[in-house]
């Protein structure tokens, strides 16, 4: 209440914030007013002078950052490196002070500038994908508001058509400025495309260089120009990959691109928070197979699904003809308890909660009794399977287990390995031989049995919680394609993880795909988290405040509209059956385009779009529909939506970018004046809706029937606020009038989960209201708004966990990464690292065969020498007394053996001659890329099995964290043993110089998705323990140079892997990318659909001329 007061008088947080901007808006207008004296090449000019003053106030940190590294790169002591490492990067850290202290000094000037660009430009023709477009654009003070919170690494929030787009400009040309690249990051190649070329204009105008990385391909020149160039505009798929792929290079030149300086994205919370949700994957095939499994099962589970069905609706019967009766009502309430948790979207089921509130209240209390008592597994056993729609998961229970394997009750009693293993190795009757292999039998059966358990376990997820036209659709290729549930969107080439897209293959009866490897991999968060300086834009951020805070560090700037917003948002209406919802909307439907207004109905997934489709066919309304199967006509579609009289159905219109232009008298109000002139009754269109309802008796002419402008109709609440709040925006932009307004039933989904439907519900009854009949109120309305937000810190909390996790592995990545590194610049910190590793391995094989002992007892030299032949490819010289063989000094054996590994490394290095630093990096690299591999195999596995550890009283985060430093400690020592083996078995070969040729077709996956809690449950198709993992490498490989490194000799550290030549990967994201800048080619007619979605027509869009 105190804050209600508070905001009312010094206004919001917001507010008080453009407040305080207004003086450094009047400021750059002041030297936006002076500029206007001064010639082209002098307002040029100021470009350069920025950049001196830049110069000049961090030269001197520059300069010593660059000595220092030049110091760091020839230094050959490993502590001095360390020591120069830690002081570049104080320096780096004060630099950043110091930039960010003159940029704020050159911002007024900065944006003049731009504003100055812009007003030039005005009149002239600027060439965007091949069209020609007038120039009309110079910032309003909205937009300098905007400007200056994006440079300060704020997000905008800025209402749909309010000019993102220019906005961007001035902060990326300040920022761009230091000579370190500012990117613009969006979310579609064309987009990208279009901006670069559209905004260059200003960029061109003021002497910066502006690319596009999606116009080029990965790896190429080109897009590594496209870096260097001072803003740099693309997709975060194509940012993101582009790190990855630079992290599997063998040469520097081969990287892309610089260090993260400063990015701006574009739509920042479908790709900070949607796209957050899943991490980018390079792949690469597995040669088991895994498919099988998934093709023997699903007949199994289908029919168990099938089944379940038939005991539901039974359960569901008993329960309604003993629910009047007292003696039966506790136990009608167990029945219906069972048919919630074993079919929670039962028709029959759903229908009696919406009709009688009582009997929600009475399973509610049965369920309470059945926690307290810790006895809800007890109506489980009802059921072959408890499904929870929360948590997304799925528990079989026993009876499930006996139908699934009738007659063999251990058929999925999964051995306690190390229990069983330690009572064989304690066995004295076995030899060891028969230990041998009763251990390894148990460790089969231990991997068969959980693998069985997983595909059961997918299976099921794939029956009861993933729908087809609801989570996917079946593609013109006979795939299952994911469809985005904020966007509505095919997502072609994503796969969910953990083998469930192969269940839901297995389910709908297309081709079952083969599991990948991951090879490289890293979150959207981890890959943002990079840059120094980011900033986002938006027209939906206020709601996901809490995690750009907690995850990004970046706080949300609401930046006003520049004309008022004059849609009415109205109420939402509540009615008891989804049939009486879709009834009233079919009514309101037909009351707006008998009105000749456009209505766009928002819905969730595509079978809702078509269900509403079906009905509006029977009552003859002529419509269009967007959806995921209808994609190819969007431009089409949208183009038409703001016509008179049009109706649009779309799946949720988040991200689309579409901007519907409103037909001629559109927007004019509807009166009764108007109806009459149309021959229409004014009482047959006024609103139904019973808070608006009004008698239209008596009134005048010009009274008010409805209101002009696109009408939004809701047939359902999103989970997430802001996609509801995005489709609402779809109306009322710049000024123009419009209307939105949701229709929801107790049966809806959000409702059903989150919502109160039994207070609802209850309320519904005092009101007396009647089948069919609509409640609509404030505090309704606030209720799903309350529901919306727990949805989304449950959804936020699965991402943080995600992160949580992922936050080990980046750890792990940045050492790794920077070990690369290492590699490719090479010198004398290259070659001192290998040193280091082969004095580490080393140490390692004198602390097994060295006691720490002065005297000779357990010192074998026989088993010395034949490890250092082994391991370091080192002979021991003789070091036993002639006379007493058994009469060895161990600090005596110590010297002599280091003295001989040390000699070994030099004369190595000599004889690679001018290659030694060549090879040294080939080897390095090719070792950290095999065990890197093997490693993130391992993590997977681990990550999906931590989840267990719960069970146990054990906190699954701090397990995996124990267990994944243990692994990578394990890694490392395993990099160094096979890196030092390699080294010094490696011999040079002249050949022919080759082209790389990729060891297995590769492929780029976003993100593979996960569920519930935002971690899967069991790995897929998990080897035995000690099994070999698929893909091994290689042992001979050429360099582009012609330089054959061969590696013989048996190695137990495994061979060298094969360098993959990036340009020839592809990515399956599933986005078309131009190869080359379109600069001309026949234009769209003049009254077709604008090519940029935007939804205008061609001539008044990207065609128009001056």
């Amino acid at each position: 209440m105190i804050k209600g007061i508070m905001k009312k008088i010094a206004g919001s947080r917001y507010a008080r914030e453009v407040r305080r901007l207004a003086p450094l808006v009047d400021e750059i207008n002041e030297r936006y007013a002076v500029l206007e004296g001064l010639s082209d090449d002098e307002v040029r000019g100021k470009t350069q002078e920025f950049r001196d003053r830049i110069a000049e106030f961090t030269g001197e940190v520059v300069g010593e950052i660059e000595a220092m590294r030049k110091r760091k790169h020839a230094a050959t002591d490993p502590d001095e490196r360390e020591s120069l490492g830690l002081d570049i990067g104080k320096l780096e850290e004060e630099y950043r002070d110091q930039l960010a202290e003159v940029l704020e000094e050159i911002l007024p000037d900065a944006f003049a500038v731009v504003k100055e660009a812009c007003r030039r430009l005005m009149g002239q023709e600027v060439v965007v994908t091949g069209h020609k477009l007038e120039w009309d654009m110079i910032p309003y003070d909205v937009q300098l508001i905007g400007a200056t919170q994006l440079h300060r690494g704020r997000v905008a929030e800025m209402a749909t058509g309010e000019g993102k787009t220019l906005v961007a400009t001035m902060p990326l040309y300040l920022n761009a400025l230091a000579g370190r690249g500012a990117h613009l990051v969006t979310v579609n190649s064309y987009l990208a495309q279009r901006d670069a070329e559209w905004m260059g204009a200003i960029y061109g105008f003021l002497g910066l260089t502006v690319d596009c990385i999606d116009l080029h391909d990965p790896g190429s020149p080109e897009r590594r120009q496209a870096y260097h160039a001072d803003i740099t505009y693309g997709t975060n798929n194509e940012f993101g990959f582009d790190y990855l792929r630079d992290n599997m290079v063998h040469s520097l030149e081969q990287r892309v691109q610089r260090a993260h300086h400063y990015a701006i994205i574009d739509e920042v919370d479908s790709i900070l928070i949607d796209e957050a949700r899943t991490p980018l994957i390079i792949s690469g095939p597995v040669t088991r197979d895994t498919s099988t499994p998934f093709k023997q099962m699903a007949p199994v589970v289908g029919a168990l699904y099938r089944k379940q069905t038939r005991t539901v609706n039974r359960l569901v019967a008993e329960a309604v003809r003993g629910l009047d009766s007292e003696e039966t009502g506790y136990e009608s309430g167990e029945k219906l308890l069972a048919a919630k948790r074993g079919g929670p979207k039962n028709k029959r089921l759903m229908k009696l909660f919406a009709d009688q509130p009582s009997v929600v209240k009475q399973v509610e209390r049965v369920e309470a009794d059945y926690l307290r008592d810790k006895r809800l597994h007890e109506i489980d056993e009802m059921l072959l399977f408890a499904m929870d729609e929360k948590g997304s998961n799925v528990h079989l229970s026993d009876a499930g287990l006996d139908e699934l394997s009738p007659g063999d009750p251990q058929a999925f009693v999964v051995p306690d390995l190390s229990e069983v293993i330690g009572e064989i190795q304690e066995d004295e009757s076995l030899a060891v031989d028969e230990k041998r292999a009763r251990i390894a039998g148990l460790e089969e059966e231990y991997a068969d049995k959980s693998q069985r358990m997983h595909v059961i376990h997918q299976l099921l997820k794939a029956y009861t919680l993933f729908h087809k036209d609801e989570r996917y659709i079946i593609g013109e290729n006979g795939q299952i394609v994911i469809v985005d549930e904020f966007t509505g969107r095919q997502m072609p080439g994503r796969r969910w993880s953990d083998g469930l897209h192969q269940a839901v293959e297995a389910k709908e009866g297309v081709e079952i795909r083969g599991e990948t490897q991951t090879l490289a991999t890293i979150t959207i968060q981890n890959y943002f988290r990079m840059y120094d300086k980011l900033a986002g834009m938006t027209g939906t951020a206020e709601t996901e405040e809490t995690e750009f805070h907690q995850i990004y560090n970046l706080d949300v700037s609401v930046i006003p509209t520049n004309r008022p917003i004059a849609r009415d948002d109205r109420d939402d209406l509540i009615f008891r059956t989804k049939r009486e919802k879709y009834h009233a909307l079919m009514d309101e439907i037909e009351r707006l385009n008998r009105l000749e207004l456009p209505v766009l109905v928002g819905t969730t997934n595509v079978e809702v779009s078509e269900t509403i489709s079906r009905m509006l066919k029977r009552r003859g309304v002529t419509h269009n529909v967007l959806n995921a199967k209808q994609h190819k006509r969007e431009s089409e579609i949208v183009a038409e939506a703001g016509q008179p009289g049009a109706v649009t159905i779309a799946t949720n219109m988040a991200g689309r970018g579409t901007d519907i232009k409103l037909g001629a008298g559109v927007t004019d109000p509807r009166t009764i004046d108007w109806a009459g002139g149309r021959e229409l009754d004014p009482e047959s269109v006024v609103a139904t809706d019973p808070t608006r309802y009004e008698d239209l008796e008596g009134k005048p002419g010009d009274h008010l029937i409805e209101i002009g402008g696109l009408h939004i109709l809701g047939s359902e609440r999103h989970e997430a606020r802001r996609i509801d709040r995005q489709l609402r925006g779809r109306a009322g932009r710049q000024g123009d009038p419009g209307a939105s307004q949701f229709f929801l039933s107790l049966e809806d989904d959000l409702m059903r989960l989150f919502g109160g439907m039994e207070r609802i519900a209850n309320a519904m009854d005092r009101m007396g209201a009647e089948e069919g009949e609509v409640i609509t109120h404030p505090l309704v309305t606030s209720s799903i708004g309350r529901a919306q937000k727990r949805v989304e810190g449950n959804n936020f909390e699965a991402r943080k966990k995600l992160l949580d996790y992922d936050d080990v592995m980046n750890q792990q990545r940045e050492v790794i990464y920077d070990l690369r590194l290492f590699a490719l610049e090479g010198g004398e910190d290259l070659k001192g690292e290998i040193w280091e590793m082969v004095r580490h391995v080393m140490e390692a094989v004198f602390e097994d065969h060295l006691p720490d002992s002065a005297l000779h007892e357990g010192i074998e030299v026989g088993g010395l020498r034949q490890r250092m032949l082994l391991d370091l490819h080192t002979v021991l010289p003789h070091v036993e007394d002639e006379d007493d063989p058994d009469d060895v000094d161990r600090e005596e054996v110590l010297r002599v053996a280091e003295e001989a590994v040390e000699e070994s490394f030099d004369r190595k290095i000599e004889s690679l001659g001018e290659h030694s630093e060549r090879v040294m990096s080939f080897v390095m690299l090719s070792t950290i890329d095999t065990k890197w591999k093997d490693h993130l195999y391992d993590l997977d596995h681990l990550k999906a099995s931590i989840g267990f550890r719960g069970w146990g009283q054990k906190d699954p985060l701090v397990e995996y964290k124990k267990e994944a430093y243990e692994m990578f400690v394990s890694l490392m020592d395993d990099i160094r043993r096979t890196l030092t083996q390699q080294f010094f078995r490696v011999r040079l070969e002249q050949r022919p110089a080759m082209s790389f040729q990729p060891q297995r077709r590769l492929s780029y996956s976003g993100p593979s998705e996960t569920h519930g809690s935002g971690m899967p449950t069991r790995a897929s198709g998990r080897p035995a323990p000690g099994g070999r993992r698929p893909g091994a490498a290689g042992a001979r490989e050429v360099d582009s140079m012609g330089i054959a490194a061969s590696a013989s000799g048996g190695s137990a550290g495994g061979a060298v892997g094969q360098p993959t030549d990036v340009r020839r990967l592809a990515t399956n994201r599933g986005e078309a990318r131009p190869k080359t800048p379109i600069t001309g080619g026949k234009a769209p007619g003049r009254n077709a659909p604008c090519p940029c979605g935007s939804g205008r027509k061609y001539k008044k869009c990207c065609g128009a001329l001056g």
